[in-house]
């Protein structure tokens, strides 16, 4: 008795096709040039945006952190900055933004009260200097 050709279950059974099947000879008369199927070809765009180019300012907050940090400016900067990366990094492209230009607003701060302290103190320095030479012209 040859089990092979006869099936497992009793009864009469209709066999369908598996969708990659059916896929696989849509494809097959698509590419061979023969009649087009009953189903339409369907056609998935898929739409990948390119990175936007959103500044974090992270590279600036750092140096800012590290040589100009009157009042923590340059810290709070570069958390800031750190923000805006991460916001980056998840999509959000509207927080990136506003964690950016907090962190750019940050750090003009920064620069510019250190560089009026830088100012301050070698103004104080050449007067004193000045001073004391023509408070003392031979020497002390």
């Amino acid at each position: 008795m040859d089990h092979s050709s006869q099936p497992f279950f009793s009864g009469t059974h209709t066999r369908e096709p598996a969708s990659f099947e059916v896929l696989k000879e849509e494809h097959e008369v698509s590419v061979l040039g023969g009649p087009q199927s009953s189903m339409q070809e369907r056609t998935t765009v898929i739409n990948i945006q390119p990175e936007t180019a959103v500044p974090d300012h992270i590279v600036w907050s750092l140096f800012n952190t590290i040589f100009f940090n009157t009042c923590c400016l340059g810290f709070v900067a570069f958390a800031y900055s750190v923000k805006s990366r991460d916001r980056k990094m998840v999509g959000d492209v509207i927080g990136a933004q506003t964690y950016g230009s907090t962190a750019k607003c940050l750090n003009i701060w920064a620069l510019v009260l250190n560089l009026l302290v830088i100012i301050g103190t070698v103004v104080t320095v050449i007067v004193i200097v000045v001073t004391s030479v023509y408070r003392f012209p031979g020497g002390y």
